[in-house]
């Protein structure tokens, strides 16, 4: 383990170090104030060992994105270099590090605490987070609380099944507020007698649209009149008109706000 005086840089690996690379990077190593990057010594041998050190750690904590932050054990297949925000439970070569950042190193993990204003954008949300020196919160329309107000884009390409009626996956949240849903077709729309669909949810068949075409990249802007909250997780409904669906790919987007509560106290 190596470690700074100020707690907000330190750091350690798992696997730990060989005893000989332990020896040359010692805890009394003087390190950077803030990335905790190891210094070289006049005296010291193999110098080369504590440059790639600092260099690694350099290129990892320089990222700007984590592929998730949801993640609450390591990956089974990773690469040197992949970042993580360490989710909640953390187990196995994570445990303990809880909101750390994580980051692939020679086959092992090193971990590094964030420091406050520390930004990163989170790859399998498409949303960028920052620490406020309590946890990870929205960067944009957050408060010191945590609370926080976030527009979100949630993108889905979805295969139409055969029949009159298309049902997404829920893709609307639990309590998102709708501005509206957009939609593009990425492979033409066929089917017998098929002319034009509507998009929609269960009970408002055309809610986003009606009358929309088949043709590649045809397109749908469908906004309510007002935001509309939903209080469950919810389905997007494609209908045919004037036939059936057999085939084709629509790419699907809801707009939507999100409200976090204030953090626990």
């Amino acid at each position: 383990m190596r470690s700074s005086g100020n707690s907000a840089c330190r750091w350690r690996r798992y696997p730990p170090l060989s005893a000989p690379d332990q020896k040359q990077g010692s805890s009394s190593m003087a390190e950077t104030r803030r990335l905790a990057l190891p210094l070289l010594d006049g005296a010291q041998a193999q110098k080369h060992v504590t440059m790639n050190t600092a260099l690694t750690r350099l290129d990892a904590l320089s990222a700007p994105a984590a592929l998730s932050r949801a993640n609450a054990a390591p990956p089974e297949v990773f690469a040197d270099g992949d970042l993580y925000i360490v989710g909640a439970g953390a187990s196995g070569a994570w445990a303990g590090q809880e909101g750390m950042i994580a980051y692939a190193d020679n086959l092992g993990w090193s971990f590094a605490a964030p420091l406050v204003g520390r930004r990163l954008w989170v790859e399998d949300e498409r949303l960028e987070v920052a620490h406020d020196g309590a946890a990870w919160v929205a960067a944009l329309g957050g408060t010191e609380a945590g609370a926080a107000t976030m527009l979100h884009a949630r993108v889905i390409d979805h295969t139409l099944s055969a029949g009159a009626l298309s049902t997404t996956a829920p893709v609307i949240p639990d309590k998102a507020i709708v501005l509206g849903v957009t939609a593009r077709v990425i492979a033409p729309l066929t089917g017998p007698g098929l002319t034009t669909w509507r998009l929609g949810v269960a009970g408002g068949a055309d809610r986003y649209g009606a009358g929309l075409g088949v043709a590649l990249n045809a397109y749908a802007q469908g906004v309510t009149g007002a935001p509309l909250a939903y209080y469950a997780p919810t389905s997007l409904t494609l209908e045919a008109e004037g036939g059936a669906f057999a085939a084709g790919v629509v790419r699907l987007c809801v707009h939507y706000f999100a409200l976090t509560p204030p953090r626990a106290v």
